[in-house]
């Protein structure tokens, strides 16, 4: 009796482990995600509050990104660099939602590097995730960093070739910081410099589009080789158009981008 007693409870110890690590790899494959390159919306919409929108300059429409994005580098150079600082925004109602730095994806998609946190509500409760990715692979989670509303978040993205690259998330008001040498087969144009709100890829579709509020990227710089730097004044400003609706504003300032839900 006593070893069937102890081999039971070996039995229930390792189901319970074994379910443990069956849940904890669950949890990893539901975070397959990705970042698109920017999709063009198309045909005729109007702004969430029911208005026509009017053409405006320098604007774009997109099914996934919001934002501001530099087209091209100064003749002869690539960009080789960008970063920027936010402040975690509260999203509310339910779905997800991404902010990102990254180079390239717009004129050039074959591939971007870039780094960000998302931001999910599920059943009122809000997550925040850190992640890195050099596209067409996909994302993966920093660990070592948390986040909460109203928290400062420094971003960057660095080239040190067209194959290698890092990534840095700080957590400024906590101190937290966490980074990631990446390497791919995948070559970077240099083309495209962004700082994106992105309705991101989860599970080989498009999430719910959760209304973040507001994300303003202050500091948005980026380098390009011979070591020069240009702010986000004079790029292509984006937002996001889904099902007829345009579902965000965004504009820029200088070294400043804000990105608003409608």
């Amino acid at each position: 009796m006593k070893f069937s007693l102890i081999a039971l409870s070996n039995a229930l110890l390792f189901a319970t482990a074994f379910a443990g690590v069956a849940e904890r790899q669950q949890r990893r494959e539901s975070r397959v995600r990705r970042t698109n390159p920017k999709i063009p919306a198309t045909g005729n919409f109007t702004a969430s509050i029911g208005r026509p929108y009017s053409n405006i300059s320098n604007v774009s429409y997109s099914t996934n990104w919001a934002g501001a994005v530099l087209t091209a580098p100064p003749a002869g150079s690539t960009f080789t660099s960008v970063s920027a600082t936010f402040v975690v925004p509260t999203p509310s109602g339910s779905g997800a939602a991404s902010a990102w730095v990254g180079i390239d994806g717009d004129t050039y998609q074959n591939s971007i590097l870039q780094t960000g946190v998302d931001f999910t509500v599920t059943g009122g409760r809000v997550t925040y995730d850190a992640w890195y990715e050099w596209y067409p692979d996909y994302a993966y989670d920093f660990t070592g960093i948390t986040f909460r509303s109203g928290d400062t978040v420094s971003l960057s993205v660095t080239a040190s070739s067209a194959t290698a690259g890092t990534a840095v998330i700080e957590n400024v008001t906590t101190g937290q910081t966490v980074s990631k040498a990446i390497t791919s087969t995948s070559r970077l144009g240099g083309q495209n410099a962004e700082w994106i709100v992105e309705d991101f890829e989860q599970n080989g579709g498009m999430v719910e589009f959760a209304n973040f509020g507001t994300v303003t990227f202050a500091n948005a710089v980026a380098g390009y080789s011979g070591g020069g730097t240009e702010t986000a004044a004079g790029a292509e400003i984006m937002d996001i158009k889904q099902n007829g609706q345009v579902l965000t504003s965004s504009s820029a300032s200088g070294s400043s981008v804000t990105v608003k839900h409608n």
